[in-house]
């Protein structure tokens, strides 16, 4: 049998591809050693290895729904899970009592609180680089590697969760009390930095360069907001990766920031919670604000049924109150319209709504491509590994959730996971 040029061509490639990324991995434990070098080449290596699998295994767009009826969830016990479903999902554990009625005050014109001093991120690192910032407004000192350590001891883990932002505080810094909630407007953000408060997003970014073949340069970031001016309609930001100082205007930043379900961080000190009760309303009880959230997002995909973020936060918002099936419809009408290839990469909806109604089939699928991107994403390997046990694969679930440990040592669920199944 003759083969084309290109099929032997292909083939050569994927002989090399194994040695190739075997090379760049000893360049880069030898890089580790060198603290000077470190950084730039650790994460140049990095980047290397995603371009070559993606030309191996190209990334596509995301698969479409399988458009099953959702059936009743199978007899398998239902994974416990402290995770966030989500980058906004997760809930704060404060004590809630009943909000006041309070008449809000107009807010000034402009408002303006001092930069605090910038951090530069580290590879993968703007979720506690931006947090160092944030606190560094309240008077901690600590810098960035402060945080990573704990929450993100492997620097190749890509993403962390507002809800693990949140635990850092909550554990650390324990003289502020801390919290976050979705649905947020410009008005709720003006509203802080006009008490004199910093608040923290997570939105959507559009990267510079392309890390693969057909790279779509979406991603997940944090932004911290210093300030508001109604004359020009723009924040001033402190971004962890482009600059600090940086202008953004009321209507890119809520574009951006809607893909995220509009989440935003907060902190204070004991005797501000009347102001912050003030300015949450009814948000201040984390259900009503839920519900709130999820109104907007209902409205939104009436408004603009093509927006695939609007069904995504929709869905996302009937996760939060355990109903999977409507969640799973509209993760579908989501996935229709097109998401970003790295969306599985920080918010994990998805997962818990197709387990739920039994999709494994979907949840198998959208956990490979999520792999695909994110080998190591300890999300993505905990639910495909859930998937798979689902499917009767039992081997093959422990492996994945022993992967999910070593992406992510102390990750709780999937030590979970494995004791489930090794007692079962």
């Amino acid at each position: 049998m003759k083969y084309s040029s290109a099929y032997r061509a292909k083939k050569r490639w994927r002989i090399l591809i194994p040695v190739i990324v075997c090379l760049l991995g000893i360049v880069g434990v030898l890089a580790a050693q060198l603290p000077g070098i470190k950084p730039r080449l650790a994460w140049r290596v990095e980047i290397a290895e995603a371009y070559l699998r993606g030309i191996v295994n190209p990334v596509e767009s995301m698969p479409a729904p399988r458009r099953v009826q959702a059936a009743a969830a199978a007899a398998t016990p239902t994974p416990r899970s402290t995770e966030t479903l989500d980058p906004a999902t997760a809930t704060a554990t404060l004590e809630i009592s009943p909000t006041p009625t309070l008449t809000p005050t107009p807010l000034p014109a402009t408002a303006k609180l001092a930069s605090p001093a910038y951090e530069k991120q580290d590879m993968n690192n703007c979720g506690p680089a931006t947090l160092t910032m944030f606190l560094r407004m309240y008077g901690w000192e600590g810098d960035q590697y402060v945080i990573s350590d704990q929450i993100k001891p492997i620097p190749q883990d890509r993403n962390v969760n507002i809800d693990e932002l949140f635990a850092f505080t909550l554990q650390n810094v324990n003289w502020l009390t801390t919290g976050f909630r979705v649905g947020g407007t410009v008005e709720t953000l003006k509203a802080f930095i006009a008490a004199g408060l910093p608040v923290m997003i997570e939105e959507g970014f559009t990267m510079a360069e392309s890390y693969w073949p057909n790279d779509d340069r979406w991603s997940g970031h944090y932004l911290l907001i210093t300030a508001y001016d109604d004359s020009r309609q723009v924040f001033t930001t402190q971004d962890s990766f482009v600059g600090q100082d940086l202008v953004v205007s009321y209507t890119d930043l809520d574009k951006r920031w809607q893909i995220f379900n509009r989440v935003f961080f907060y902190a204070y000190k004991p005797e501000q919670e009347q102001t912050v009760r003030s300015i949450l309303g009814e948000a201040w009880d984390e259900t009503a604000n839920r519900s709130l959230a999820l109104e907007t997002a209902r409205q939104e995909t009436e408004k603009d049924p093509h927006n695939p973020f609007a069904w995504f936060n929709l869905g996302s918002n009937l996760v939060y109150f355990d109903r999977y099936a409507e969640a799973a419809q509209a993760y579908d009408e989501a996935r229709s319209r097109g998401l970003p290839q790295r969306m599985l990469r920080y918010q994990f909806g998805p997962f818990f709504a197709y387990f739920n109604t039994n999709r494994t089939e979907d949840l198998l699928e959208l956990t490979e491509y999520a792999l695909k991107i994110t080998p190591n994403s300890e999300e993505a390997l905990l639910w495909h590994g859930w998937a798979l046990y689902r499917s009767g694969d039992k081997l093959k679930a422990t492996e994945d959730f022993l992967a999910a440990l070593e992406a992510h040592p102390g990750y709780f669920d999937a030590q979970y996971a494995l004791d489930f199944i090794q007692s079962n």
